[in-house]
């Protein structure tokens, strides 16, 4: 169940060419002739980190401060257009909504596939995805782009993509902030892997059905994608059968033919009984749960 990437970017036309052009589709040197494709995608906003990039570096500070002014007071209406610190407020808050988006992304297995700055929304939403794709096997290298050879963009590298290009951000922004605005967002700008984290660990949670906090909650999540990694276990499955199986299905261990993902678990994983028995624990301190009350948070 791929959903929820804040995708806010919708094909509106496909115009093809009367006269064929070469082309390369997988990226693989075999060269094919086809009609050329122009498609018009519509999204709220276009505007990306890259927008404010390009300003800073060719010096057009006056330009830079009527864009982002402009964004601010189109985008970002809870900002006062009068407040001093308005820009360090841009920026705290896009890094909030970047490092969500990104968990967002963990948490359903999208990989967009060019996370550059040219391709990151300064209102955090997911564009420009071309080369993208939906991890089935779990694995923290899955690449979807073909030409992506080093695996820049593989999908464990975005978070860390998603700060770098916050890096540049902030670089853009600073021929407008004062010595202490650059101080507060350098300080903001550190805690984005605490955002990411916490982002995550809350989806995470809700994919396994937990309520409140418990010590061991990261524990248990990282557990059971470590069993995922070591056995290519398929991302999108294993979460919705663990949502559709009962507590006394998961303790005997026996599973239906339907729930093949958690039986592939449980056959090849030694110690996916280790991680049963924690998530059962787990389950269990939730006072007056049912099946059914968990199932159907999981799968809310």
């Amino acid at each position: 169940t791929h959903t929820h990437t804040h995708t806010h970017t919708h094909t509106h036309t496909l115009v093809v060419s009367e006269e064929p052009v070469w082309r390369d589709p997988f990226y693989n040197g075999s060269v094919i002739k086809e009609r050329g494709a122009v498609v018009l995608r519509l999204a709220k906003s276009w505007f990306r980190i890259s927008s404010l990039e390009i300003l800073t570096r060719t010096g057009e500070l006056d330009v830079l401060r009527t864009l982002l002014d402009f964004v601010i007071k189109e985008h970002f209406k809870s900002i006062a257009t009068n407040d001093p610190d308005k820009y360090v407020v841009f920026f705290s808050r896009v890094l909030n909504e970047t490092a969500h988006l990104i968990a967002h992304w963990m948490s359903v297995g999208f990989a967009h596939g060019v996370c550059n700055t040219d391709n990151f929304s300064l209102l955090s939403i997911t564009f420009d995805y071309g080369p993208f794709g939906f991890m089935e096997s779990y694995d923290p290298n899955f690449v979807p782009n073909t030409s992506d050879d080093e695996g820049r963009y593989s999908i464990g590298a975005q978070a860390n993509v998603g700060l770098f290009n916050l890096q540049k951000l902030l670089e853009a922004l600073k021929p407008l902030l004062t010595s202490d605005q650059l101080s507060q967002s350098l300080q903001i700008l550190r805690e984005y892997p605490q955002i990411y984290h916490q982002r995550f660990h809350e989806l995470f949670k809700a994919k396994l059905g937990f309520l409140g906090n418990e010590e061991k909650d990261s524990y248990v999540i990282a557990f059971l994608l470590k069993l995922m990694e070591d056995t290519g276990a398929d991302f999108t499955m294993t979460f919705r059968q663990l949502s559709e199986v009962t507590l006394s299905r998961l303790q005997k261990g026996s599973f239906a033919p339907s729930l093949w993902a958690l039986s592939d678990l449980s056959s090849s994983h030694k110690h996916f009984r280790d991680f049963v028995q924690l998530y059962l624990q787990r389950l269990l301190m939730i006072i007056s749960d049912s099946d059914e009350e968990r199932q159907h948070r999981m799968q809310g």
